[in-house]
């Protein structure tokens, strides 16, 4: 079975050293080379072909996130996994945005780097806790955005429809046979929209539609 190839890249040769000592442990994984920097990362790529590349974001002439960017669009089929110090939104968000599919803080487990690399290389994504933790965060930010947002837009169709003409003056049975539907079918129509914009009689639903600019005062 061929050995996942690595590529290094990071300007502290120290870290190098380690990170090529942990990873001799792997008997699935190869350091195929390094580089001090994303401009000589993207030289090493075009010469080695690594699976995989281990990507450090603060360094000198080319840090990792434009290293990242370059990778991901002129060699596709290479991974780019960011190791870095820094796991804040602001180091993490734009280098996965940029194409790397992980994520791992320098003081993870080195079991967490071994999984990174082979989640990588079978295509899959891996993220340290911390910056999993930061995505959930975000999304659930988003969805209580989304919560806040005009109930009108979580109205169906139909029951968009049923606003219109309800509140144009139509009785039920009038609207049963505009739309093709029985009038217990229009009722519950009625009631799923009412309940969704909070208004619990036709006065006020006539005055919602005026508002809104669904009917024409």
């Amino acid at each position: 079975m061929p050995r996942i190839r690595v590529l290094l890249v990071d300007d502290h040769g120290i870290v190098r050293e380690g990170i090529r000592a942990l990873l001799a442990t792997a008997h699935d994984i190869e350091v195929v080379g390094d580089a001090i920097n994303g401009m000589e990362a993207l030289d090493k790529v075009r010469e080695l072909a690594p699976d995989v590349v281990l990507m450090d974001l603060a360094m000198p002439i080319m840090g990792g996130l434009e290293a990242t960017r370059r990778i991901r669009k002129e060699y596709p089929q290479t991974k780019v996994v960011a190791l870095t110090q820094y796991d804040d939104r602001e180091h993490a968000f734009p280098v996965i945005e940029a194409g790397a599919c992980g994520f791992v803080n320098k003081t993870a487990a080195s079991s967490d780097l071994t999984s990174a690399i082979r989640s990588a290389y079978r295509g899959e994504s891996f993220l340290s806790p911390s910056v999993a933790n930061l995505l959930i965060g975000e999304y659930q930010r988003g969805a209580a955005l989304r919560d806040r947002r005009d109930p009108y837009e979580q109205l169906t169709d139909r029951e968009r429809d049923v606003l219109k003409l309800v509140a144009e003056g139509y009785t039920t049975q009038e609207i049963a046979d505009m739309l093709f539907v029985s009038p217990k079918t229009v009722e519950r129509h009625k009631t799923g929209l009412m309940s969704k914009l909070d208004i619990h009689n036709r006065f006020d639903l006539l005055k919602y539609a005026l508002r809104k600019g669904i009917i024409a005062s």
